[in-house]
């Protein structure tokens, strides 16, 4: 059809997760490393206008604190600042040998605190 397949946004939101937990200092590769997992539990895409190939899009990610083990995060993608799409995963922390809920990390608690009150200040 000359378009984007509807599942790539998936992924496309996967980049925007990784990319923001990398600007806030908590790779997800480190989470890992420290026995943590963060699986979706939740994923919703709203379409709003196709991107096709070649086009440069960009991902805009949100976190959406909560007191919960279950984080949620939002997405936009846009083209030329319109935009493409929208949606949000929930995920929550596991332990990677277990695979049994866990609260997140205390260093990414006091991270993603400290981020937001940045964005905010």
């Amino acid at each position: 059809m000359g378009i984007v397949y509807n599942g790539t946004y998936l992924r496309y939101f996967e980049i925007g997760r990784t990319e923001l937990l990398r600007s806030i200092g908590i790779p997800y590769v480190g989470l890992e490393a420290e026995g943590y997992l963060l699986p979706v539990l939740e994923a919703h895409v709203e379409f709003k206008n196709p991107a096709r190939y070649d086009d440069l899009i960009d991902i805009v990610t949100s976190y959406k604190p909560d007191l919960s083990t279950v984080i949620t995060l939002t997405y936009e993608v846009q083209l030329n600042g319109g935009t493409l799409a929208v949606g949000y995963t929930r995920h929550t922390f596991v332990n990677s040998q277990t695979f049994r809920p866990v609260r997140p990390p205390k260093q990414f608690r006091e991270v993603v605190d400290k981020a937001l009150k940045e964005i905010v200040a």
